[in-house]
């Protein structure tokens, strides 16, 4: 808990967020009951970790759980509140290749030409969904957070929540027609995902599930068999444009990766007009 308000004292709501669902989850496997520094060890960790694969929690899950307890473990060790008992030794830690989650350019168009017009929830997730693959895969919670400001003579600018890294992206027509559809926000949002200023982070959060959950009914729409979220579009992005032979830098660069110190330099030196040469491209073959 003392890290957890640490790190919103630090302005880092989503890292805190993911500590708080870690605490939140161990505290289910103890039945509510608090556990002192000392008694953390390694059996304790593996009946953890098999309570959890024993409610169908996948491995990349559990690892993101192990990780964090044994982030905050290890920093009371410096703190020197307990002694180092290497309580993660014998658990899992590491990162599980996902299933594929990108869809075909084809499956894109489709989704695009649905006729919605009569489930306007359903027709609000698709416009969300196209939007991130227009703007080569913006993630949800940058979308979000886009004010009017960020848009400039033809330009939007960006920074991640992610990374804190700063994006342009020249703006194309399908971006426009989406922001057509919806009201002008009067507390200067760029989409109608946050209404007001208050308990952003909620409005943001209450969007993504109803988002996510319309997409299943898109999904089945379209007959795709794959689970579809916000973050396929993003993957999409990245897929299409390889499977066009564009330069893997280009995409790298498009989407905002971070990457090695090496492929940062590389990237750095980049000509923005070769992503957004990309991205024109992707989205003419939808029309």
């Amino acid at each position: 808990e003392e890290v957890i308000l640490r790190l919103k004292r630090l302005c880092k709501e989503r890292t805190a967020e993911n500590y708080t669902t870690a605490l939140n989850s161990f505290r289910r496997f103890r039945g509510g009951e608090d556990i002192s520094l000392d008694e953390m060890d390694s059996d304790l960790m593996a009946e953890y970790e098999a309570y959890l694969k024993s409610h169908g929690i996948t491995m990349n899950s559990v690892s993101f759980y192990n990780r964090i307890l044994r982030a905050v473990y290890n920093r009371a060790v410096e703190k020197e509140m307990t002694a180092q008992r290497y309580p993660f030794k014998h658990v899992y830690t590491g990162i599980d290749k996902t299933v594929k989650r990108a869809v075909s350019l084809a499956t894109i168009r489709q989704i695009k030409e649905l006729d919605l017009s009569s489930k306007p929830s359903l027709d609000f997730a698709r416009d969300m969904f196209l939007f991130s693959f227009y703007t080569r895969g913006m993630s949800f919670i940058d979308m979000a957070f886009l004010k009017t400001t960020d848009l400039c003579d033809g330009i939007l600018s960006y920074r991640r929540h992610k990374t804190g890294q700063q994006l342009f992206i020249r703006w194309e027509e399908p971006m426009q027609e989406i922001i057509d559809k919806y009201p002008v926000n009067e507390n200067g949002y760029l989409l109608p995902i946050i209404k007001s200023p208050d308990r952003e982070r909620l409005q943001y959060r209450n969007a993504l599930r109803l988002v996510n959950n319309k997409l299943k009914n898109i999904a089945a729409a379209v007959g795709l068999q794959a689970k579809l979220t916000m973050y396929c579009s993003r993957h999409s992005w990245a897929s299409i444009a390889k499977s066009q032979n564009i330069p893997l830098s280009v995409i790298s660069a498009g989407m905002g990766h971070d990457s090695e110190h090496t492929t940062q330099i590389y990237l750095a030196a980049l000509d923005n007009a070769a992503i957004d040469k990309a991205n024109s491209w992707i989205l003419k073959k939808l029309k």
